[in-house]
């Protein structure tokens, strides 16, 4: 009778141990993905039209993966000589978070500093979508930039191809690649 009792509790049990918890297989591609490039620097270029992105479609722009580890992986991102942004992707039980890392010269945090989203689904071994999260809406709210409150960022990874960064949200479309078949010195 006991057997009868404890048979379907340990199926119960059993079946909940096996769910998958965390970020899923695809997150964790494209995370290795992303290590793939560990320690390498490529050059990008806007290849979106919105004038308000002139500044940094004339300037020399350089992704540097680094600092990675199978939990996160840190690239800054410069325009020209603009050193003050790095792109900090990091496992969470889940799923994704992309921060926006901004310092000022000094190397000290900017005012408009690590916003930056979530994953909501799990995306695919070459792209993940980031939605805005809270902290972000309050920062951007606090800021003056309220417009920011819909941002959707995504990144794509497609091995010896392009590296892609995005930004969206209604009436506004930036995106940069970057060459992934031509790593740079510096």
């Amino acid at each position: 009778m006991k057997a009868l009792l404890i048979a379907p509790l340990l199926f119960v049990l059993t079946a909940c141990a096996s769910l998958p918890a965390g970020p899923s297989s695809q997150q964790d591609a494209f995370m290795a993905r992303l290590n793939a490039l560990c320690g390498q620097r490529f050059e990008g270029r806007v290849v979106t039209t919105d004038p308000v992105d002139s500044t940094f479609a004339s300037q020399r722009l350089l992704m540097h993966v680094r600092d990675c580890s199978a939990e996160e992986v840190r690239i800054p991102f410069w325009v020209g000589e603009d050193r003050s942004r790095t792109w900090v992707v990091t496992k969470t039980e889940s799923g994704l978070t992309l921060k926006h890392d901004h310092r000022d010269a000094a190397g000290r945090p900017d005012g408009l500093h690590w916003y930056g989203g979530d994953t909501t689904g799990p995306g695919s071994a070459e792209r993940q979508e980031f939605r805005v999260d809270a902290f972000s809406i309050e920062l951007f709210n606090a800021w003056d930039a309220s417009v920011s409150t819909t941002n959707v960022w995504a990144m794509e990874v497609h091995p010896d191809r392009m590296f892609a960064y995005e930004l969206r949200r209604p009436n506004r479309h930036f995106r940069v690649e970057f060459d992934l078949t031509r790593p740079v010195a510096e």
